[in-house]
């Protein structure tokens, strides 16, 4: 019987300010050899729970002026894996969780944002990694 409880799977992407995006780009890609595009990079790796199919992660620089990762006052935002976002929304809100927005649908998948007890964002990503196949194999 499937699990209908939601919960995270994994990381989904790492989402930090930065001075200068496009030269700590150019670094990243020099020095470390990231392939880097304009969002960024889209790292793959394998799902545990489907062996043989693509996960992503993105990995993504935003400017010190950046809106994206408010309310927190931090300067990074972890996107995490999730399966069922809406039982999970449900979960959260019971619990008390600081939720800040609702759901929203993308053909790459399902977000939600909330906030941690330290006033960390959180993006909450339900993927459809198929979504990104193609993108990744260019």
């Amino acid at each position: 019987m499937e699990n209908k409880k939601g919960k995270v799977t994994g990381v989904g992407g790492i989402f930090f300010k930065c001075k200068d995006p496009e030269k700590l780009k150019l670094w990243y890609r020099d020095n470390l050899g990231f392939e880097v595009d304009k969002y960024g990079v889209l790292f793959e790796s394998s799902k545990d729970e489907a062996p043989g199919k693509t996960a992503y992660l993105q990995w993504s620089l935003f400017s010190e002026d950046s809106k994206y990762i408010e309310p927190s006052p931090k300067d990074f935002m972890i996107n995490y894996r999730v399966v069922n976002i809406e039982e999970l929304a449900k979960e959260l809100k019971a619990n008390g969780v600081k939720i800040l927005d609702e759901i929203e649908t993308y053909d790459y998948g399902k977000f939600l944002h909330i906030m941690d007890p330290e006033n960390n964002k959180i993006e909450l990503w339900e993927p459809i990694d198929s979504s990104f196949d193609e993108y990744a194999s260019k």
